[in-house]
């Protein structure tokens, strides 16, 4: 991916940390967030989103580009910051930090968490999927294995799908140190949903 879409990546990831997951959790004590139709946000208080390249609260819209989580925070009324005591802050993106957030690159991580928010709601229609703020990956848990789908990270640039045993598994499918991962460029159509399938049966016949 390019490095326009990398640094997306890190700035949303950090408004989704900072200014969203934080304060939900000062407030309810919840750090999960979740996928949109058209971005990300809040599960309740602060109600707050993200569609792509800007903020949405009560207090109007804010474009991300060029903007600081700090500022962003101001402008919606809320603390900016991430979860406290809860994990360790993986972004490396300063409050006051300019962010870059390309339209395009924005448009495309927000289309693959919301095809992995989709695919993984036919996985498991009684689960709802959660968008988690520290790795910035939409997932669900299903017998102690972990599926779901990253717009990137260090491991893997681009967006991609993963099936993550708690428990390590071996074989030609188990291709990742945690378990197994495709790009989603490689998982056309019908493909993702046949990629998770198939780690949900692998994964419970060497349980």
């Amino acid at each position: 991916m390019s490095d326009k879409y990398t640094a997306t990546r890190k700035s949303l990831n950090a408004v989704a940390e900072q200014v969203l997951a934080g304060p939900q959790h000062r407030a309810i004590g919840r750090i999960a967030l979740r996928v949109t139709p058209d971005g990300f946000g809040t599960l309740t208080d602060p109600g707050l989103r993200v569609t792509a390249t800007r903020l949405i609260g009560a207090a109007g819209e804010f474009g991300l580009d060029g903007s600081t989580c700090a500022g962003l925070a101001a402008a919606v009324g809320v603390a900016v910051g991430p979860p406290v005591d809860v994990y360790a802050a993986l972004t490396g993106v300063a409050p006051d930090e300019v962010l870059v957030v390309d339209a395009e690159a924005a448009g495309q991580l927000c289309a693959a968490l919301q095809r992995g928010d989709a695919a993984l709601r036919r996985l498991a229609p009684d689960q709802p999927p959660v968008l988690w703020p520290e790795h910035f990956d939409v997932g669900i848990t299903l017998d102690e294995v972990n599926y779901g789908v990253s717009p990137g990270d260090d491991y893997l640039a681009e967006p991609y799908a993963y099936v993550g045993p708690w428990q390590p598994r071996t074989g030609e499918f188990w291709n990742a140190p945690f378990g197994a991962c495709r790009p989603l460029r490689d998982l056309p159509g019908e493909a993702l949903d046949e990629f998770l399938a198939r780690g949900q049966g692998l994964a419970a016949a060497s349980a």
